[in-house]
């Protein structure tokens, strides 16, 4: 049996709310407890994003360890991202789950939830190699 490659961080960033983490083709947010996520914080992830992944389609995972607020109006921005291919949240919170549904009104793009790290992760990169398919 061949070993699975665990994936390598290409670039870490600590943010003042937070973590980035950029891998290949994903990257991956985790934001302190009791942030709130504004749309000049969006702008500064939305950023780092442009940095990495200028001309290629990428993924995003939310890692909700923490309880922190999120101004939904921030979908409106981050949908115009037209290489961002999937967007998942990762928690095992009630709230979140409930929050998802709110946000998935405003992003109106492919969104999902999950319970489980590498599951989002097998959906992010199932949904970019659909993508990369279509090309």
């Amino acid at each position: 049996m061949g070993q699975i490659k665990k994936p390598v961080v290409i670039k870490e960033y600590q943010l003042e709310t937070g973590k980035v983490f950029i891998y290949d083709n994903y990257m991956v947010t985790s934001f302190n407890e009791g942030t709130t996520v504004t749309l000049d914080k969006v702008f500064q992830i939305i950023g780092i994003s442009e940095i990495h992944f200028r001309n290629k389609d990428f993924g995003y995972i939310s890692l909700r360890k923490y309880s922190y607020a999120i101004d939904p109006t921030i979908y409106n921005y981050i949908r115009g991202l037209e290489n961002l291919k999937a967007f998942a949240i990762v928690s095992i919170k009630e709230i979140d789950m409930h929050n998802f549904k709110i946000e998935k009104m405003f992003y109106k793009k492919p969104m999902k939830f999950f319970i489980e790290y590498n599951n989002a992760l097998t959906w992010v990169k199932r949904r970019l190699t659909i993508t990369a398919s279509k090309k």
